[in-house]
């Protein structure tokens, strides 16, 4: 298996964040397994060479799992309980799981197409999420099926099309949403093509210098996007802000956008 120094360098990030216990196992698996890479860079393929989009490989995918542990993280760290805690069904580790699966998955319908695909990605992920889950929980029937639905919740709603209840989807949305940095339409850049539809999603995430996920001063959660250029601004107002706006945790969250050296927007 052929990693870029990006990948290697977001696994590492990854894991030194996360608690010991089961999730630096299942980190380490996810990060390994042969099968899940392989659909990983078939989509990103696609999405690039085929589609000319920005990256949907990889590297994407390991920074939305980044993502998601930071607001994951942020959250608990301000006493807030997700959902399948707060609900009595599991523990917040049981949410963390979910939300690795579902970030290291979440992409994996572009091999298909880009219409609809949250919902090929959660056909072609299937038997890989029922191997690591039997993997990790090979007595536990019940838990099994929680993580399976939850994980097919967060896939399911990452792109803001249909309607999702769980913080943990929530979080997924937003953590896919906030990985639109100048490095992720490097290569599609790169690639003469004439102009075609889904343009506008490379040149302006090219403007993106980079964005900041911390603690809030109002809210939890803060969301900080510096831009080099005005269009840029596509990229909050057209995908970043609607994520949020459709999000369960959009009420924790506060988001800042605006181009280097002049005053910040705020959103909300």
């Amino acid at each position: 298996m052929n990693k870029s120094p990006k990948e290697i360098a977001l696994e590492k990030a990854i894991l030194k964040m996360l608690p010991e216990g089961r999730l630096p196992q299942l980190a380490s698996m996810l990060f390994e397994d042969e099968e899940l890479h392989a659909l990983q860079e078939y989509a990103n393929e696609v999405s690039i060479k085929r589609l000319g989009y920005n990256d949907h490989g990889p590297v994407h995918m390991r920074k939305v799992v980044l993502n998601a542990m930071t607001v994951a993280g942020l959250l608990r760290g301000a006493g807030i309980r997700l959902s399948l805690e707060s609900e009595e069904i599991g523990t917040w580790e049981d949410s963390w799981i979910a939300l690795m699966l579902a970030g290291m998955m979440h992409d994996v319908g572009m091999t298909v197409t880009r219409s609809d695909h949250e919902i090929f990605s959660i056909e072609l992920c299937r038997p890989l999420l029922d191997r690591f889950l039997a993997a990790q929980f090979p007595d536990d029937a019940r838990r099994r099926v929680v993580l399976r639905s939850l994980v097919m919740e967060c896939i399911g709603g990452h792109m803001g099309g249909i309607d999702i209840h769980s913080l943990e989807a929530g979080i997924l949305l937003v953590a896919d949403g906030c990985d639109m940095e100048k490095g992720r339409a490097r290569i599609p850049l790169k690639i003469a093509t004439q102009a075609k539809i889904g343009d506008i999603h490379k040149y302006s995430s090219s403007a993106v210098e980079r964005i900041e996920i911390t603690a809030g001063e109002q809210r939890p959660v803060r969301i900080t996007v510096h831009m080099s250029s005005s269009v840029g601004f596509f990229q909050v107002e057209e995908v970043l802000f609607p994520k949020l706006a459709h999000s369960p945790i959009r009420h924790l969250v506060e988001l800042h956008a605006g181009i280097l050296g002049e005053p910040m927007k705020v959103y909300q």
